[in-house]
């Protein structure tokens, strides 16, 4: 029963926020992007390529709020910020003569209808991994709220000629097809397929961003919506040489005598694929985990991966909320210990500040030192709501200058 007041509380600021701000999804095309893993990044990908294509595009997603020329960070704590937010948002991009909005869209937005009351023109999926398990109950719930997105662009959007973009190699594609089967467009992207025919027949050069396996699903979805929409190759190509990359995402802050790497990764999976991506050399890794009290299941998992790939491990603090941080970077260690790590190399700092300076003082030539979980994100938020300014970025660089 509170559940169904809450979904009714939030239902009702949705259909608020459209009324107050007088449905301006009707005057924009608006595309919505969800997943577990390469939203931010993808949505930044889609936007480099409509601006080379000479469109004028808005940005909601968890590393920034553009509209047109205007730029600034997210400073909300929310990918998918609700209320009011996301409609002021579409109402300035209408105002400000912009062709496209492009949104992330989170599954726990989806479960507190912050996407509703918005007429998408398309809706796209990544892929999907476990994640934000505690809060849905199960990986079914945590699915099922993504493919909710699928159905409501398909059956609630007043939009015609809608599209809906589904990862072909994701194990999950089939939900999504029936989500949005019959009710429009429905387009498959490949990270194998791109490969073949876009980069090695279209003679794309591949900087560092798109190295990785998950940065080429990325720009594959990426690529596959701009041809939806008549973006031709050329343009498409010089979009993606020319794509410096996500603050945050894979961000390399210095290359010799060792490399620094910032990236946002807070899933199993997506530290994996990091690591694996970075293991030509001697790993120096420091993690934390997801925020206190959530996803616990996953704290020994990253700290086995990290046992796997990483010469040293230097655990620190991320986000812990109510609980206790010393309790998590407990709980990541049972992974690292388990997996039989030299615990001469396991370090446990949890200053997140010392932990960087750790990091980097144990690194020689040739090593990268990788810093994962916060990525471009402004706040570390502790207990009783308090939170302190952060930057990995910024304290790496203060760091290295000082060192």
């Amino acid at each position: 029963m509170l559940n169904f007041f809450k979904n009714y509380y939030h239902y009702f600021l949705a259909w608020l926020g459209d009324f107050i701000y007088r449905h301006p999804s009707e005057k924009l095309f608006v595309l919505g992007v969800t997943g577990t893993k390469g939203k931010s990044t993808t949505l930044e990908l889609i936007n480099a390529i409509l601006e080379a294509a000479g469109k004028k595009t808005a940005l909601l997603s968890s590393v920034r709020v553009k509209v047109g020329e205007k730029s600034e960070l997210n400073k909300t704590g929310n990918t998918m910020p609700g209320r009011f937010f996301i409609q002021r948002f579409l109402r300035d991009a209408a105002r400000a003569g912009c062709d496209f909005a492009l949104v992330e869209v989170t599954s726990q937005g989806i479960v507190q209808n912050r996407h509703a009351f918005i007429d998408w023109n398309a809706a796209a999926f990544t892929n999907l991994r476990p994640e934000h398990l505690e809060s849905h109950g199960s990986f079914e719930n945590y699915r099922e709220a993504k493919v909710n997105f699928f159905e409501y662009v398909a059956k609630k959007s007043n939009k015609s000629g809608k599209i809906f973009l589904i990862n072909e190699d994701d194990a999950a594609k089939e939900y999504f097809r029936s989500g949005a089967n019959g009710f429009g467009e429905i387009i498959y992207f490949s990270r194998e397929i791109f490969v073949e025919r876009e980069l090695n027949n279209g003679g794309v050069s591949i900087g560092d961003w798109l190295a990785s396996n998950f940065n080429l699903e990325n720009a594959a979805l990426a690529t596959a919506f701009a041809k939806s929409q008549g973006v031709i190759w050329p343009v498409i190509q010089k979009a993606l040489q020319d794509f410096k990359g996500v603050p945050g995402r894979m961000e390399v802050i210095q290359e010799k005598p060792f490399k620094v790497v910032v990236d946002y990764a807070h899933t199993p999976d997506s530290l994996e694929k990091v690591y694996e991506s970075l293991k030509a050399s001697e790993l120096i890794c420091v993690l934390g985990a997801a925020g206190g009290g959530r996803d616990k299941w996953k704290r020994p998992e990253m700290g086995a991966i990290a046992a796997k790939y990483c010469r040293e491990i230097i655990l620190t603090d991320e986000d812990p909320y109510d609980e206790k941080p010393s309790q998590i970077l407990s709980e990541i260690k049972s992974g690292i210990t388990n997996y039989q790590f030299p615990i001469t190399n396991l370090y446990e700092i949890l200053d997140r500040r010392e932990a960087v300076q750790k990091a980097i003082s144990l690194a020689q030539k040739g090593d990268t030192v990788i810093i994962t979980g916060k990525g471009s994100e402004s706040w570390i938020r502790l207990a009783r709501g308090k939170k302190i300014p952060w930057s990995d970025r910024g304290v790496v660089e203060e760091i290295l200058k000082n060192s």
